[in-house]
């Protein structure tokens, strides 16, 4: 029951965007073997951290767009962010499955710095900010560990899983950009 309810936290904190990890402590879970697959339930320290900044990276990007929905002026702006709470919901929802299934828990948080400076700004200065921040480069960190993941993990479903979800950062990092360039475009 414990893993359960630590899978539903993780899932719901993953709703908030990518930034700050380190305060996550990841630790091995005591599932019975039974719930074990055959291949194993360890992952690398690589892997594991790769979970961690994965989870992270969702947590803070969910966090994030929902103050979007409510601090953002742009309508553009908005149809961003509710696109990135559906999508990286679901992305943490399938990291979440699969780690479990390796016996692995992690209880992101967002990047409360950056969180906590988008809640303190409106209209276009949030606008901008959050653009930039958790548009731009907050996907290309993600882009980045997604890729180094796809290349170099060393648990073969864990590579699979990054690769799955790559097309899917990458395109949120081309709406970004376009985003971006409209903003410029219209100031």
């Amino acid at each position: 029951m414990k893993l359960r309810y630590s899978l539903q936290v993780v899932t719901i904190a993953l709703g908030m965007s990518v930034a700050s990890i380190g305060a996550v402590h990841a630790q091995a879970s005591d599932a019975p073997a039974s719930d074990a697959p055959v291949s194993g339930t360890k992952l690398s320290p690589a892997d594991q951290q790769f979970v961690q900044d994965a989870s992270q990276s969702d947590a803070t990007e969910i966090a994030a767009s929902k103050i979007a929905l409510k601090n953002s002026s742009d309508p553009h702006v908005k149809k961003f962010a509710q696109q990135m709470i559906v999508d990286h919901t679901k992305l943490s929802h399938g990291m979440a499955a699969l780690v479990a299934k390796k016996g692995f828990s992690t209880t992101p948080s967002a990047d409360s710095a950056l969180v906590g400076k988008l809640q303190s700004l409106k209209g276009k200065e949030f606008d901008q900010a959050y653009v930039e921040q958790v548009g731009l480069e907050a996907h290309q960190r993600a882009v980045d560990l997604f890729t180094q993941e796809s290349q170099s993990g060393t648990d073969a479903q864990l590579k699979a899983a990054a690769a799955h979800a790559l097309p899917t950062i990458k395109h949120h990092l081309a709406m970004a950009q376009q985003l971006a360039g409209a903003m410029k475009g219209s100031s």
